[in-house]
């Protein structure tokens, strides 16, 4: 053992440490999503593989070395969602807040008041909060604007008489720069069958992007959020204060 220590170099220690690294960002990527588990099935099969080789188990050997040489086409396809939104995020690691604290949280909480007033009326709405990710393929699909973000702009926009707003409004900093966008849909199978096509999207997106998007069902008048793939339910107006605030300025706001 020492003398393996004795002739490592440090390009060994530089291989070693890149590569844990790397490893480390794609455990962080894939924590708390689908890709986990299905990593967790790859690792059994792995072991399956091992002992099958040692006890000997032809049949069971002759299988799986079949499976492991279209490995590389299966992780593409396991991993597509998480593979696009690290490929998203790449080069757009943002530097500078798009606008100030105070501004955001004005912003926040016109957001807040707008979700809590749809979901007292029964308003259905989709509204997204745009991060590090850009959302110009979704925003060149809908209607430009270039407004300051408002409960009665907002209420507004998702009116059912409203000519768009069955689409999403798409946030940046403290302005709604586009309404009446489509965003992708996730498989039905991944939520419950109660939920509707505004959950399905928001889901679509953050499984693609780090953007938060917010619903409210107008079936039900239930406020969900969902971000990095994941869908918070029934949310009343303190928790999602609470969660918007931690998300974008990473503390908590105080009580109205």
């Amino acid at each position: 053992m020492i003398e393996f220590l004795k002739q490592l170099g440090w390009r060994d220690l530089l291989d070693i440490a890149l590569v844990s690294l790397i490893l480390y960002r794609l455990l962080l990527l894939i924590r708390g999503t689908k890709a986990a588990k299905m990593l967790v099935g790859l690792v059994l099969l792995l072991m399956a593989s091992v002992l099958s080789r040692l006890l000997p188990l032809y049949t069971l050997d002759w299988l799986l070395q079949s499976f492991w040489v279209y490995i590389v086409i299966a992780l593409i396809v396991i991993f597509q969602p998480e593979i696009r939104r690290a490929l998203a995020r790449m080069g757009e690691a943002s530097f500078l807040p798009a606008f100030t604290s105070a501004e955001e949280l004005k912003s926040l909480e016109e957001i807040v008041r707008a979700s809590i007033s749809m979901a007292n009326r029964k308003i259905g709405a989709l509204i997204v909060i745009q991060r590090d990710t850009k959302l110009r393929d979704f925003v060149e699909l809908g209607t430009p604007l270039d407004a300051r973000v408002s409960k009665e702009l907002l209420r507004s926009i998702f009116h059912p008489s409203s000519p768009i707003h069955d689409g999403a409004v798409v946030i940046r900093g403290n302005k709604i720069i586009a309404a009446g966008c489509f965003l992708p849909i996730a498989p039905a199978t991944r939520i419950s069958k109660s939920l509707g096509t505004r959950h399905r999207a928001a889901l679509g997106l953050t499984e693609e992007t780090d953007a938060v998007v917010i619903v409210v069902s107008e079936e039900t008048g239930q406020i969900s959020m969902s971000l990095n793939g994941r869908l918070d339910t029934h949310l009343d107006m303190g928790t999602l204060r609470d969660m918007l605030t931690d998300i974008f300025t990473g503390k908590k706001a105080g009580s109205p």
